[in-house]
């Protein structure tokens, strides 16, 4: 995720900030300095910190869980609407992605119990609607904030974590397109029910509902993806019209052949023929902005991208490029020759013909030449 710090690693998994995430904590401290000065504003900071340090360990329950399934988590980004654990792949069988789900969910459940049985805090949920004031305890407030984020993540707004157990309950009954199609739907409908919360009184629910909408529609067309590409190799996909950069390549040679054709990823090839990266068009232009034309490609390029045959499973190239997060991948013959383009934009145009095509009609996606 763009415009995140990477502030540790644990386990394997790099723990990120986004930089918004900075204008919470300073927005934080504003609000509990207005209220109560200088002390205030710390406490206010700390409790926010522990706050988001529960929501760490939420997405450390997905981690782990999938960990158990030989699922990686690559990365954890802490957003100042919650946290995001970024999984190489999601689990094959409906009863995995459950069980991922409802682990999040339950390492914040382990939290408030701890938290109520230790203090004693069940006297104080009387306050619960005095949670912005600063001056209650902030053991028993963080207490009852778990029991909220055990709350909100189990509603049925994919791609919150409810929203993913209704996805993989529906996927026992039906495709998992399907069932993808239809959580996603019911999660943009309460991201809409959000929205006008939020335009009623509380601006994070316009963040969330647009987090919500936006990620159900990306999930939803994923999952499409996915279910266009059974029984389809990478050859049927792939595009064989393309440019091929050569690692010694400057920034200018690639803006002319910007100039020249609509091509938006190119594979990097050293000496030998070899595949060693990917550069994306908007790379080029920010590394031609920051660094002038005489940059050679191998300064901005995306390394150790993998390859894929020709005549490998199309699901497993939306895979890999899920896994690695490439922006495309480059089809390679029996002779490692680079021979085919794939990337989600080309799936994404085949949907949209797929989409216009009559049920039950057929066409070659694989162009002539290739």
């Amino acid at each position: 995720m763009s415009w995140s710090i990477k502030i540790g690693r644990v386990a394997g998994t790099d723990v990120k900030i986004h930089v918004t995430f900075l204008l919470l904590l300073i927005w934080v401290a504003m609000v509990y300095y207005s209220e109560g000065g200088i002390n205030a504003a710390i406490d206010g900071v700390v409790f926010v910190l522990a706050l988001f340090g529960c929501v760490l360990l939420h997405e450390f329950g997905h981690a782990l869980m999938a960990r158990a399934f030989g699922i990686p988590t690559p990365d954890i980004t802490l957003l100042p609407i919650g946290g995001v654990a970024r999984l190489q792949r999601m689990p094959d069988k409906p009863v995995q992605e459950i069980l991922v789900a409802l682990a999040g969910p339950a390492v914040n459940v382990v939290i408030a119990v701890v938290l109520f049985v230790w203090l004693g805090a069940w006297r104080d949920l009387a306050e619960i609607e005095h949670l912005p004031r600063p001056r209650l305890d902030m053991v028993p407030k963080l207490a009852v904030v778990n029991v909220w984020l055990v709350l909100f993540n189990m509603l049925p707004a994919f791609p919150m974590d409810g929203g993913r157990v209704l996805r993989a309950v529906l996927a026992l009954f039906t495709s998992y397109a399907t069932a993808t199609q239809i959580a996603a739907r019911i999660g943009q409908f309460m991201a809409f029910l959000f929205g006008l919360a939020g335009l009623l009184g509380n601006p994070m629910l316009l963040f969330i509902a647009l987090f919500i909408y936006l990620a159900a529609a990306q999930e939803a067309s994923y999952a499409q993806m996915k279910e266009i590409a059974q029984g389809l190799v990478v050859r049927d996909a792939m595009l064989t019209r393309f440019t091929v950069l050569d690692a010694r390549a400057t920034l200018q040679d690639v803006i002319n052949v910007l100039l020249q054709s609509g091509q938006h990823e190119f594979p990097v090839i050293d000496e030998r023929g070899t595949v060693v990266g990917m550069l994306t068009r908007d790379e080029v232009i920010a590394g031609y902005r920051n660094h002038g034309p005489d940059m050679p490609v191998s300064e901005v390029m995306h390394r150790n991208v993998p390859t894929i045959h020709v005549n490998a499973p199309l699901e497993r190239a939306l895979q890999q490029m899920q896994e690695c997060a490439c922006p495309a991948l480059a089809a390679v013959d029996r002779y490692g020759r680079v021979v085919g383009l794939v990337s989600p934009e080309r799936i994404g145009e085949m949907m949209m013909i797929h989409a216009v095509l009559p049920r039950g009609a057929n066409i070659s996606w694989h162009k002539a030449g290739a």
